[in-house]
Protein backbone atom coordinates (compact mmCIF):
# COMPACT_ATOMS: atom_id res chain seq x y z
CA UNK A 1 0.00 0.00 0.00
CA UNK A 2 2.67 2.38 0.82
CA UNK A 3 4.81 1.52 -2.34
CA UNK A 4 1.85 2.56 -3.98
CA UNK A 5 1.32 5.49 -2.49
CA UNK A 6 5.04 6.76 -2.93
CA UNK A 7 4.21 6.16 -6.60
CA UNK A 8 1.12 7.96 -7.35
CA UNK A 9 3.03 10.52 -5.44
CA UNK A 10 6.08 10.51 -8.18
CA UNK A 11 3.54 10.40 -10.82
CA UNK A 12 1.99 13.26 -9.52
CA UNK A 13 4.68 15.43 -9.04
CA UNK A 14 5.57 14.89 -12.93
CA UNK A 15 2.70 15.39 -14.34
CA UNK A 16 2.51 19.26 -12.49
CA UNK A 17 6.32 19.40 -13.63
CA UNK A 18 5.28 18.99 -16.96
CA UNK A 19 1.95 21.22 -16.57
CA UNK A 20 4.27 24.08 -15.81
CA UNK A 21 7.15 23.21 -18.13
CA UNK A 22 3.79 23.33 -20.70
CA UNK A 23 2.66 26.59 -19.18
CA UNK A 24 6.11 28.47 -19.64
CA UNK A 25 6.26 27.10 -23.26
CA UNK A 26 2.81 28.65 -24.00
CA UNK A 27 3.03 32.27 -22.29
CA UNK A 28 6.95 32.78 -22.30
CA UNK A 29 6.76 36.14 -24.32
CA UNK A 30 4.79 37.12 -21.28
CA UNK A 31 6.69 35.29 -18.65
CA UNK A 32 9.56 37.13 -20.39
CA UNK A 33 8.26 40.55 -20.29
CA UNK A 34 7.32 40.62 -16.75
CA UNK A 35 10.57 39.39 -15.32
CA UNK A 36 12.15 42.37 -17.73
CA UNK A 37 10.02 44.04 -15.74
CA UNK A 38 10.79 42.98 -12.03
CA UNK A 39 14.41 43.20 -13.07
CA UNK A 40 13.86 46.65 -13.83
CA UNK A 41 12.45 47.95 -10.45
CA UNK A 42 15.53 46.11 -8.68
CA UNK A 43 17.67 47.19 -11.18
CA UNK A 44 18.98 49.80 -8.16
CA UNK A 45 18.86 47.51 -5.37
CA UNK A 46 20.99 45.02 -7.40
CA UNK A 47 23.74 47.60 -8.32
CA UNK A 48 23.63 48.57 -4.84
CA UNK A 49 24.33 45.31 -3.69
CA UNK A 50 27.47 45.13 -6.05
CA UNK A 51 28.94 48.50 -5.33
CA UNK A 52 28.47 47.38 -1.24
CA UNK A 53 30.54 44.08 -1.72
CA UNK A 54 33.60 46.29 -3.75
CA UNK A 55 33.20 48.77 -1.41
CA UNK A 56 33.38 46.21 1.13
CA UNK A 57 36.39 44.81 0.27
CA UNK A 58 38.78 47.64 1.35
CA UNK A 59 36.52 47.96 4.56
CA UNK A 60 37.03 45.04 5.71
CA UNK A 61 40.96 45.51 5.85
CA UNK A 62 40.84 49.22 6.91
CA UNK A 63 38.52 47.68 9.82
CA UNK A 64 41.17 45.00 10.48
CA UNK A 65 43.92 48.07 10.29
CA UNK A 66 41.59 49.92 12.97
CA UNK A 67 41.62 47.10 15.25
CA UNK A 68 45.43 46.72 15.46
CA UNK A 69 45.71 50.65 15.96
CA UNK A 70 43.48 49.74 18.96
CA UNK A 71 44.74 46.71 20.21
CA UNK A 72 41.20 44.96 19.80
CA UNK A 73 39.17 47.71 21.70
CA UNK A 74 35.57 48.37 20.48
CA UNK A 75 35.59 52.06 18.98
CA UNK A 76 31.75 53.06 17.84
CA UNK A 77 33.42 55.21 14.46
CA UNK A 78 34.85 52.09 13.34
CA UNK A 79 31.86 51.77 10.73
CA UNK A 80 31.81 55.30 9.41
CA UNK A 81 35.51 55.18 9.23
CA UNK A 82 36.15 52.50 7.63
CA UNK A 83 33.53 53.10 4.81
CA UNK A 84 34.80 56.45 4.18
CA UNK A 85 38.03 55.28 4.27
CA UNK A 86 36.65 52.46 1.41
CA UNK A 87 35.29 55.25 -1.08
CA UNK A 88 37.97 57.86 -0.37
CA UNK A 89 40.24 54.58 -1.44
CA UNK A 90 38.54 53.73 -4.69
CA UNK A 91 37.82 57.55 -5.74
CA UNK A 92 41.62 57.91 -5.01
CA UNK A 93 42.75 55.54 -7.89
CA UNK A 94 40.16 56.55 -9.91
CA UNK A 95 41.21 60.17 -9.85
CA UNK A 96 44.56 59.31 -10.20
CA UNK A 97 44.47 57.27 -13.30
CA UNK A 98 41.89 60.13 -15.00
CA UNK A 99 44.83 62.92 -14.02
CA UNK A 100 47.28 60.79 -16.18
CA UNK A 101 45.59 59.36 -18.98
CA UNK A 102 43.28 62.58 -19.85
CA UNK A 103 45.59 65.06 -20.26
CA UNK A 104 48.01 63.42 -22.65
CA UNK A 105 45.31 62.31 -24.52
CA UNK A 106 43.87 65.66 -25.25
CA UNK A 107 47.27 66.91 -26.04
CA UNK A 108 47.63 63.99 -28.35
CA UNK A 109 44.08 64.95 -30.15
CA UNK A 110 45.53 68.29 -30.38
CA UNK A 111 48.76 67.12 -32.11
CA UNK A 112 46.38 65.10 -34.45
CA UNK A 113 44.57 67.95 -35.41
CA UNK A 114 47.74 70.05 -36.04
CA UNK A 115 48.92 66.97 -38.09
CA UNK A 116 46.05 66.15 -40.27
CA UNK A 117 46.41 69.16 -42.65
CA UNK A 118 50.02 68.06 -43.50
CA UNK A 119 49.27 64.95 -43.67
CA UNK A 120 45.75 65.65 -46.35
CA UNK A 121 48.24 68.03 -48.38
CA UNK A 122 50.89 65.29 -48.46
CA UNK A 123 48.14 62.96 -49.68
CA UNK A 124 47.34 65.58 -52.67
CA UNK A 125 50.75 66.14 -53.47
CA UNK A 126 50.89 61.94 -53.97
CA UNK A 127 47.94 62.11 -55.92
CA UNK A 128 48.80 64.67 -58.04
CA UNK A 129 52.15 62.52 -58.41
CA UNK A 130 50.61 59.57 -59.63
CA UNK A 131 48.58 61.16 -61.94
CA UNK A 132 51.68 62.57 -63.81
CA UNK A 133 53.42 59.35 -63.68
CA UNK A 134 50.17 57.59 -64.83
CA UNK A 135 48.56 59.79 -67.51
CA UNK A 136 46.09 57.05 -68.38
CA UNK A 137 44.58 57.07 -65.15
CA UNK A 138 43.10 60.25 -66.34
CA UNK A 139 41.54 59.27 -69.10
CA UNK A 140 39.34 57.23 -66.74
CA UNK A 141 38.35 59.82 -64.63
CA UNK A 142 37.24 62.20 -67.64
CA UNK A 143 35.11 59.35 -68.83
CA UNK A 144 32.82 60.10 -65.69
CA UNK A 145 29.68 61.94 -66.99
CA UNK A 146 29.21 64.23 -64.26
CA UNK A 147 26.07 65.37 -65.79
CA UNK A 148 24.49 62.62 -65.47
CA UNK A 149 23.44 63.29 -61.72
CA UNK A 150 20.06 64.15 -61.37
CA UNK A 151 20.79 67.68 -58.55
CA UNK A 152 17.58 68.47 -58.42
CA UNK A 153 16.72 64.90 -56.55
CA UNK A 154 19.65 65.03 -55.18
CA UNK A 155 18.63 68.22 -53.80
CA UNK A 156 15.08 67.44 -52.44
CA UNK A 157 16.63 63.98 -50.85
CA UNK A 158 18.56 66.06 -48.66
CA UNK A 159 15.82 68.22 -47.70
CA UNK A 160 13.80 65.62 -46.73
CA UNK A 161 16.53 63.98 -44.75
CA UNK A 162 17.68 67.38 -42.89
CA UNK A 163 13.97 67.70 -41.84
CA UNK A 164 13.82 64.38 -40.80
CA UNK A 165 17.30 64.67 -39.08
CA UNK A 166 16.03 67.14 -37.04
CA UNK A 167 12.76 65.23 -35.32
CA UNK A 168 15.21 62.59 -35.15
CA UNK A 169 17.33 64.66 -33.46
CA UNK A 170 14.85 66.35 -31.01
CA UNK A 171 13.74 62.87 -30.16
CA UNK A 172 16.87 61.16 -29.69
CA UNK A 173 17.72 64.08 -27.55
CA UNK A 174 14.70 64.06 -25.17
CA UNK A 175 15.59 60.18 -24.64
CA UNK A 176 18.89 60.86 -24.07
CA UNK A 177 18.16 63.43 -21.55
CA UNK A 178 15.59 61.04 -19.90
CA UNK A 179 18.13 58.47 -19.62
CA UNK A 180 20.66 60.32 -18.13
CA UNK A 181 18.27 61.50 -15.35
CA UNK A 182 16.89 57.77 -14.83
CA UNK A 183 20.44 57.08 -14.75
CA UNK A 184 21.72 59.36 -12.08
CA UNK A 185 18.43 58.59 -9.67
CA UNK A 186 19.26 55.28 -9.80
CA UNK A 187 22.78 55.56 -9.42
CA UNK A 188 21.93 57.49 -5.98
CA UNK A 189 19.82 55.03 -4.88
CA UNK A 190 21.91 51.74 -5.77
CA UNK A 191 24.94 54.34 -3.87
CA UNK A 192 22.28 55.17 -1.05
CA UNK A 193 21.65 51.25 -0.98
CA UNK A 194 25.04 50.22 -0.84
CA UNK A 195 25.78 52.33 2.64
CA UNK A 196 23.03 50.83 4.33
CA UNK A 197 23.92 47.14 3.70
CA UNK A 198 27.79 48.22 4.64
CA UNK A 199 26.33 49.78 7.46
CA UNK A 200 23.79 47.01 9.11
CA UNK A 201 26.25 44.12 7.43
CA UNK A 202 26.21 41.92 10.36
CA UNK A 203 22.17 42.69 11.03
CA UNK A 204 21.37 41.59 7.61
CA UNK A 205 23.49 38.75 7.70
CA UNK A 206 21.94 37.49 11.73
CA UNK A 207 18.21 38.46 9.97
CA UNK A 208 18.64 35.95 6.85
CA UNK A 209 20.22 33.22 8.59
CA UNK A 210 17.15 33.52 11.35
CA UNK A 211 15.01 32.99 8.11
CA UNK A 212 16.80 29.99 6.56
CA UNK A 213 16.91 28.25 10.46
CA UNK A 214 12.70 29.33 10.40
CA UNK A 215 12.10 27.62 7.08
CA UNK A 216 14.44 25.08 6.22
CA UNK A 217 15.32 21.78 7.43
CA UNK A 218 19.02 21.82 9.06
CA UNK A 219 20.59 20.04 6.08
CA UNK A 220 18.96 22.76 3.54
CA UNK A 221 19.76 25.48 5.96
CA UNK A 222 23.78 24.00 6.17
CA UNK A 223 24.09 23.42 2.72
CA UNK A 224 22.95 26.84 1.33
CA UNK A 225 25.42 28.60 4.01
CA UNK A 226 27.63 26.82 2.55
CA UNK A 227 27.49 27.91 -1.12
CA UNK A 228 26.90 31.34 0.03
CA UNK A 229 30.26 31.22 2.39
CA UNK A 230 31.85 29.55 -0.99
CA UNK A 231 30.39 32.43 -3.42
CA UNK A 232 31.42 35.22 -0.74
CA UNK A 233 34.95 33.96 -0.54
CA UNK A 234 35.40 33.40 -4.22
CA UNK A 235 34.02 36.53 -5.68
CA UNK A 236 36.07 38.12 -3.19
CA UNK A 237 39.47 36.54 -3.85
CA UNK A 238 38.84 36.81 -7.51
CA UNK A 239 38.34 41.02 -7.27
CA UNK A 240 41.66 40.62 -5.32
CA UNK A 241 43.78 38.81 -8.09
CA UNK A 242 42.26 40.81 -10.47
CA UNK A 243 43.43 43.84 -9.18
CA UNK A 244 46.71 42.11 -8.45
CA UNK A 245 47.09 41.07 -11.92
CA UNK A 246 46.44 44.01 -13.31
CA UNK A 247 48.54 45.75 -11.28
CA UNK A 248 51.59 42.89 -12.33
CA UNK A 249 50.22 43.78 -16.10
CA UNK A 250 50.79 47.63 -16.02
CA UNK A 251 53.91 47.51 -14.30
CA UNK A 252 54.99 45.14 -16.85
CA UNK A 253 54.74 47.39 -19.31
CA UNK A 254 55.76 50.41 -18.00
CA UNK A 255 59.23 48.61 -17.56
CA UNK A 256 59.28 46.96 -21.10
CA UNK A 257 58.04 50.13 -22.72
CA UNK A 258 60.69 52.60 -20.79
CA UNK A 259 63.56 49.86 -21.51
CA UNK A 260 63.02 49.97 -25.02
CA UNK A 261 62.74 54.44 -24.83
CA UNK A 262 58.89 54.11 -26.24
CA UNK A 263 56.60 57.08 -25.76
CA UNK A 264 53.35 57.38 -22.71
CA UNK A 265 54.99 54.05 -20.91
CA UNK A 266 53.57 55.55 -17.77
CA UNK A 267 49.97 56.35 -19.35
CA UNK A 268 49.74 53.53 -21.14
CA UNK A 269 50.68 51.55 -18.36
CA UNK A 270 47.83 52.80 -16.31
CA UNK A 271 45.55 52.77 -19.09
CA UNK A 272 46.29 48.96 -19.74
CA UNK A 273 46.28 47.96 -16.15
CA UNK A 274 42.47 49.55 -15.44
CA UNK A 275 40.84 47.95 -19.50
CA UNK A 276 43.02 44.52 -17.66
CA UNK A 277 40.20 44.29 -15.55
CA UNK A 278 38.12 42.78 -17.61
CA UNK A 279 39.60 39.40 -17.95
CA UNK A 280 41.97 38.28 -20.79
CA UNK A 281 40.76 40.44 -23.53
CA UNK A 282 40.51 43.75 -22.01
CA UNK A 283 43.97 44.66 -22.08
CA UNK A 284 43.39 45.16 -26.14
CA UNK A 285 41.40 48.51 -25.29
CA UNK A 286 44.50 49.74 -23.80
CA UNK A 287 46.76 48.57 -27.24
CA UNK A 288 44.57 50.39 -29.49
CA UNK A 289 44.62 53.86 -27.54
CA UNK A 290 48.49 53.16 -26.45
CA UNK A 291 49.47 52.22 -30.23
CA UNK A 292 47.07 55.33 -31.50
CA UNK A 293 49.07 57.40 -29.13
CA UNK A 294 52.18 56.56 -30.47
CA UNK A 295 51.30 56.17 -33.93
CA UNK A 296 51.03 60.41 -33.80
CA UNK A 297 54.61 60.66 -33.30
CA UNK A 298 56.23 57.51 -34.46
CA UNK A 299 54.09 54.59 -36.76
CA UNK A 300 57.32 52.36 -36.70
CA UNK A 301 57.51 52.66 -32.69
CA UNK A 302 53.84 51.76 -32.96
CA UNK A 303 54.52 48.65 -34.82
CA UNK A 304 56.70 47.66 -32.84
CA UNK A 305 54.69 48.44 -29.74
CA UNK A 306 52.05 45.97 -31.20
CA UNK A 307 54.37 43.17 -31.71
CA UNK A 308 55.34 44.03 -27.99
CA UNK A 309 52.02 43.68 -26.28
CA UNK A 310 51.55 40.35 -28.18
CA UNK A 311 54.46 39.33 -26.57
CA UNK A 312 52.97 40.33 -23.28
CA UNK A 313 49.72 39.24 -23.72
CA UNK A 314 50.29 35.69 -24.75
CA UNK A 315 52.33 35.70 -21.46
CA UNK A 316 49.77 37.10 -19.38
CA UNK A 317 46.86 35.19 -20.38
CA UNK A 318 48.71 32.05 -20.55
CA UNK A 319 51.14 32.46 -17.15
CA UNK A 320 50.19 34.95 -15.34
CA UNK A 321 46.58 35.23 -15.29
CA UNK A 322 45.72 31.72 -14.70
CA UNK A 323 48.28 31.36 -11.69
CA UNK A 324 47.24 34.67 -10.00
CA UNK A 325 43.58 34.12 -10.57
CA UNK A 326 43.39 30.58 -10.82
CA UNK A 327 45.07 30.48 -7.54
CA UNK A 328 42.88 33.12 -5.63
CA UNK A 329 39.98 31.38 -6.23
CA UNK A 330 40.94 27.77 -6.10
CA UNK A 331 40.77 27.14 -9.78
CA UNK A 332 43.04 25.17 -12.16
CA UNK A 333 44.27 27.35 -14.84
CA UNK A 334 42.36 25.33 -17.67
CA UNK A 335 39.46 25.75 -16.03
CA UNK A 336 39.82 29.75 -15.69
CA UNK A 337 40.68 30.05 -19.43
CA UNK A 338 37.27 27.71 -20.05
CA UNK A 339 34.77 30.19 -17.75
CA UNK A 340 36.15 32.88 -19.55
CA UNK A 341 35.35 31.64 -22.60
CA UNK A 342 32.03 30.30 -21.83
CA UNK A 343 31.14 33.24 -20.10
CA UNK A 344 32.38 35.74 -22.80
CA UNK A 345 30.66 33.98 -25.30
CA UNK A 346 27.13 34.20 -23.20
CA UNK A 347 27.47 36.92 -21.39
CA UNK A 348 30.01 39.35 -23.07
CA UNK A 349 31.83 40.96 -20.31
CA UNK A 350 29.86 40.80 -17.52
CA UNK A 351 30.22 36.73 -17.72
CA UNK A 352 33.44 37.16 -18.05
CA UNK A 353 33.75 38.70 -14.63
CA UNK A 354 31.31 36.58 -13.17
CA UNK A 355 31.86 33.24 -14.43
CA UNK A 356 35.20 32.58 -13.05
CA UNK A 357 34.32 32.74 -9.54
CA UNK A 358 30.82 31.18 -10.28
CA UNK A 359 32.48 28.37 -11.68
CA UNK A 360 35.06 28.18 -8.52
CA UNK A 361 31.80 27.19 -6.45
CA UNK A 362 30.49 24.73 -8.48
CA UNK A 363 34.23 23.12 -9.12
CA UNK A 364 34.95 23.28 -4.87
CA UNK A 365 31.25 21.89 -4.25
CA UNK A 366 31.20 18.92 -6.93
CA UNK A 367 35.16 18.41 -5.36
CA UNK A 368 33.98 18.18 -1.61
CA UNK A 369 30.66 15.65 -3.50
CA UNK A 370 33.13 13.33 -4.80
CA UNK A 371 35.77 12.96 -2.55
CA UNK A 372 32.35 12.28 0.55
CA UNK A 373 31.11 9.55 -2.44
CA UNK A 374 34.74 7.93 -2.99
CA UNK A 375 35.18 8.13 1.05
CA UNK A 376 31.58 5.97 1.73
CA UNK A 377 32.53 3.15 -1.15
CA UNK A 378 36.05 2.64 0.16
CA UNK A 379 36.37 3.72 3.75
CA UNK A 380 39.79 3.60 4.93
CA UNK A 381 41.09 0.64 6.58
CA UNK A 382 41.52 0.74 10.30
CA UNK A 383 44.65 0.21 11.99
CA UNK A 384 43.54 -2.85 14.03
CA UNK A 385 42.18 -4.81 11.04
CA UNK A 386 45.18 -4.01 9.41
CA UNK A 387 47.42 -5.62 12.31
CA UNK A 388 44.59 -8.43 12.56
CA UNK A 389 44.80 -8.98 9.02
CA UNK A 390 48.71 -9.17 8.78
CA UNK A 391 48.81 -11.47 11.98
CA UNK A 392 46.18 -13.78 10.06
CA UNK A 393 48.58 -13.46 6.85
CA UNK A 394 51.47 -14.51 9.05
CA UNK A 395 49.82 -16.97 11.00
CA UNK A 396 48.83 -18.32 7.13
CA UNK A 397 52.39 -18.32 5.79
CA UNK A 398 53.38 -20.68 9.26
CA UNK A 399 51.12 -23.04 8.87
CA UNK A 400 51.89 -23.83 5.51
CA UNK A 401 55.36 -23.94 6.52
CA UNK A 402 54.64 -26.83 9.11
Amino acid sequence: MGFEKEKIKQIRNLLLLAAVLVLLLMYSQNIGEILVFLISIVKPFLYGGVIAFVLNIPLCGIERLIDRLCRGKKVKWKRPVGIIGSILVIALVLVLAVSIIMPQLGKTIVELGNKIPRFLAQVHDTLERISRDYPQLQTYVERFDYTSVDWKSLAANLADFLKDGMSNMLTSTFSIAGSIIGGVVNGFISFVFALYILSQKEKLSQQCRRMLSAYCSEKVNNKVLKVCSLLYRNFSNFITGQCKEAIILGLLFVIVMSLFRMPYAIMVGVLIAFTSLIPIVGAFIGCFVGAFLILVDNPVMAMWFVIMFLILQQLEGNLIYPKVVGSSVGLPSIWVLAAVSIGGSLFGVTGMLVFIPLLSTVYMLLRDSVNERNAAKNPPVQPEEAETGEEETVLEEVSYKD
